[in-house]
């Protein structure tokens, strides 16, 4: 499928990066992981446990919209888009883009978060998920916005998104 834009979106621990492999591979289209693109300033904030503001995202958004719109055939994004300007400034990079919100509930978000870093595997502290949840704007209603249950199998996940998008 070409000229597909998707951002898989939510909290961390969802399963953001899980899923936008999953079905960058199934639409051959790049992933773009979205922690990758944070500058070392955040990296350092949030790993300290410090949560990150509207102007610690902003370069970061700039970023990815770019990097979006640069993929002229289409790209999955993972990024946690937790608030509605934030997604609304990756729709003005790339009209027509479209969002599968990794609904989950804070406590489930919590132990995946706390697993991961505790093997080491990740640099968002369990302690930042709460903020996110505070933070979270659910886009659920607005256009181009799938809902999708996070704790769900990932295939059900790649079924899911893949009826709900256009026969491409």
């Amino acid at each position: 499928m070409n000229g597909l834009w998707l951002v898989v979106m939510g909290v961390s621990g969802c399963g953001k990066s899980s899923l936008g492999s999953a079905l960058a591979i199934g639409f051959g289209l790049p992933l773009i992981e979205g922690d990758d693109y944070h500058p070392p300033a955040n990296v350092e904030k949030m790993s300290r446990g410090i949560a990150l503001t509207d102007a610690d995202r902003a370069g970061w958004l700039a970023t990815l919209g770019h990097t979006l719109a640069d993929s002229s055939l289409g790209a999955v994004l993972t990024c946690s888009a937790l608030k509605r300007s934030y997604r609304d400034q990756l729709r003005a990079a790339v009209p027509g883009l479209r969002f599968v919100f990794m609904d989950i509930e804070r406590a489930e978000a919590e132990r995946r978060v706390a697993a991961r870093a505790g093997a080491g595997e990740h640099m968002f502290p369990a302690s930042l998920v709460a903020n996110q949840f505070a933070t979270l704007e659910s886009p659920v209603g607005e256009p181009g916005v799938l809902a999708v249950d996070a704790t769900a199998p990932l295939g059900q996940l790649v079924a899911q998104v893949k009826a709900w998008l256009p026969a491409g």
